[in-house]
């Protein structure tokens, strides 16, 4: 198709004359595309979000999990299986007997009131080690992570979130400070600088003891999980064929636990979202064609208002192929304005985003944003077709008659 600087200057020409339907569709056309780059970009933040989590726990970590998995082989997302012997303390001291094991973590989680002078508050409490801090990567604002003492030992200390200093303690230094969490007393010996959500909980505005201490805090025996980190990412193999033989054996020789690895957690949730994403884009495409619909009955009902133009332009030589072109022209510039206009409010909105959920890096992925702008294209193009056949089909003695 030839776009001459003469059709395209007609074309514009033309649809700056009804600014009301150039309009209506700019804004079906523009809302399409805004749509699919806003929701992709959800679904890449998520996706994001979830890698930069997993990340967060530290590398070459494995995961044991008490229960067998059941549900569905291989898949990780399966969490909670049949439980036939809980994982305790003297399982996860035996796990540290492989030379490829740089560090092990048992956690403990609970929730109980924590109270200071006159204020209280209910927080999520984990009882875990001093290897924990390591695993996860924190850093402590002030004083010092859990000591580095026997699992099997309980201490009267606590490490708290710095949301959680700042509500109870206030002004107030915190280090040094007698704090009661459920029925028993733990001195504070630091404060987390570390901010965000650990397995659904705000590290924050959580406590952290001992797991022994836990355990008794509790009344429970069992643990929650086992972080185990492995010295090389090659070495994560063998080391999984050492834990569940160990575990086996310690539990009567019967596998009821389920390892799962970071890499596989974060490679299922990967897939999820990833088809999430597309699916969400699929979606949002629907309205681009929906944009096209309106585009091609807009065009019909133009054609048939411009029927004495049309036969004008016929009866002064301009040919067949020359109308449907200047049509299609019209098509284009729509489409690709709207796309334009789109891609600005779709921005926008990602900026919206971004702004309202920090943690969300809701940046719409190149794809999207390319796909979108040639399916605005395309559908225009496809749309416009019918009444630019129309338009080049007209007659010009019945055009110019207005009949």
């Amino acid at each position: 198709m030839l776009l001459t600087r003469d059709a395209i200057q007609f074309s514009w020409q033309a649809l700056s004359a009804n600014t009301t339907r150039t309009f209506l569709m700019l804004l079906a056309m523009s809302i399409g595309v805004g749509s699919v780059v806003i929701l992709t970009a959800l679904g890449e933040g998520a996706r994001n979000y979830v890698t930069a989590e997993f990340s967060a726990l530290g590398t070459n970590l494995v995961i044991i999990i008490p229960g067998k998995n059941e549900t569905s082989g291989d898949n990780p997302m399966g969490l909670i299986g049949i439980t036939e012997r809980d994982l305790t303390i003297d399982d996860a001291v035996a796990l540290t007997r492989h030379p490829k094991v740089s560090r092990i973590a048992p956690l403990n989680i609970g929730g109980a009131e924590v109270a200071w002078q006159s204020r209280k508050r209910e927080v999520s409490v984990m009882g875990t080690s001093h290897e924990f801090q390591k695993i996860r990567q924190w850093e402590v604002a002030q004083g010092k992570f859990l000591p580095k003492i026997e699992l099997s030992r309980g201490s009267s200390v606590c490490v708290i979130g710095s949301e959680l200093r700042n509500e109870i303690f206030g002004a107030h230094a915190a280090l040094g400070q007698w704090l009661r969490i459920g029925d028993r007393r733990f001195r504070v010996i630091g404060v987390l600088d570390s901010e965000g959500q650990s397995m659904g909980m705000n590290v924050g505005d959580s406590v952290y003891i001992p797991v022994a201490s836990a355990q008794a805090l509790f009344n429970v025996p069992a643990l929650f999980r086992i972080f185990v980190e492995v010295k090389t990412r090659e070495a994560i193999p063998k080391v999984i064929t050492f834990i569940k033989s160990t575990l086996k054996e310690r539990h009567q020789g019967v596998e009821d636990v389920t390892v799962i690895t970071q890499d596989a957690m974060l490679a299922t949730f990967d897939r999820i979202l990833s088809a999430l994403t597309y699916a969400v884009a699929g979606i949002a495409a629907i309205s681009l064609f929906v944009a096209g619909i309106l585009i091609m009955n807009v065009m019909l009902v133009t054609v048939s208002q411009r029927t004495n133009e049309i036969g004008l332009l016929k009866s002064l030589g301009a040919s067949s192929k020359a109308i449907l072109n200047l049509i299609l022209i019209e098509a284009i510039l729509l489409s690709a304005l709207g796309a334009l206009v789109g891609l600005v409010l779709g921005q926008l909105g990602c900026w919206g985003i971004r702004s309202a959920f920090p943690d969300l890096p809701a940046y719409p992925p190149a794809w999207a944003t390319i796909a979108s702008i040639l399916v605005a294209l395309i559908t225009g193009v496809l749309f416009s077709l019918l009444p630019a056949k129309k338009a080049a089909q007209l007659n010009p003695v019945i055009a110019l008659s207005k009949r």
